[in-house]
């Protein structure tokens, strides 16, 4: 079924676009960011490979759909219909502490946490899995570049990567990757039930191993465990690997708010990220040329 790659295979290609999660509001800010940069001539959709976690799952299908960037940004300024909004609060961060800081490994605090996503009130699956398919242009998997959709088994606590040789389906993939715990339901795929990539960590930097150039586009660097960190992730991808990590600046720290699962919040947020585009456009061309 699902799988990780071996960085053996792309030891030869060069860039890897890293899209983390961050909610409804992570979407947009990273689709600013994204059209932003395209405006000045920095394409980030020509990564040869692309992983995406939660928001970054949603935004790493959009930008391979053939849909133009300036188009799927555009979108985002619109009124958000067919969402459904959510509130995540204190008592669902203080749930996840629980989780996170309990003494043992990691995977044992992944298993945890999803115990508490697989017996949470939410909205039915199916509802939810709407919600992601109409977020989605293309329902295909890109034949290029490599997109890779991440997301945690909840009875192992193992990550699990989905691509177009996984045989998932796209809507499927993001869908589980996108499977806040607590929040939103699990996504059930071949009699297993996964949950949001981002509870292992905000962006799977790692997962870009074998590649020597590396942008992050990460709405959030925190994560449950220490090791899920963005900077430790790219740390660990060695001192040869040329990277820059793109957060949110203050204005748009402002602009996406408290509650990145508020759909009110897009249009602010993707207006502050394709702002904010033009103060990383330096470092980003820095990283790719």
């Amino acid at each position: 079924m699902a799988g990780l790659y071996s960085c053996d295979m792309v030891a030869h290609r060069s860039f890897a676009l890293v899209l983390g999660g961050g909610g409804v509001t992570g979407v947009a800010w990273e689709t600013g960011i994204i059209a932003g940069l395209a405006a000045a001539g920095v394409d980030l959709t020509r990564a040869d490979l692309v992983v995406g976690t939660s928001a970054g799952a949603v935004v790493a299908a959009q930008i391979t759909s053939g849909v133009p960037v300036e188009e799927l940004y555009q979108r985002q300024l619109k009124p958000a219909t067919g969402e459904i909004g959510a509130h995540f609060g204190v008592g669902t961060m203080l749930r996840y502490a629980v989780a996170g800081l309990r003494p043992g490994d990691d995977r044992q605090a992944l298993r945890r946490m999803g115990h508490a996503a697989r017996t949470a009130a939410t909205v039915p699956e199916q509802t939810r899995r709407d919600v992601i398919a109409g977020r989605l242009p293309n329902h295909d998997w890109p034949a290029a570049p490599r997109v890779l959709i991440t997301a945690v088994d909840t009875e192992t606590g193992e990550e699990v990567g989905f691509d177009r040789d996984s045989g998932v389906d796209l809507v499927s993939a993001v869908a589980a990757s996108c499977a806040v715990p607590i929040v939103w339901p699990t996504v059930t795929i071949n009699g297993r039930r996964f949950m949001d990539g981002g509870v292992r960590s905000a962006a799977n930097a790692h997962l870009a191993r074998g590649y020597d150039r590396v942008v992050v586009l990460a709405p959030t660097t925190t994560s449950l465990r220490r090791s899920g960190r963005v900077g430790a992730e790219l740390a660990a991808l060695g001192p040869a690997v040329r990277s820059v990590v793109v957060t949110p600046d203050a204005e748009a720290k402002t602009a996406i708010g408290r509650n990145v699962l508020d759909p009110a919040r897009r249009a602010p947020a993707a207006e502050t990220g394709r702002r904010q585009s033009t103060t990383v456009l330096e470092a980003v061309t820095a990283v790719l040329t």
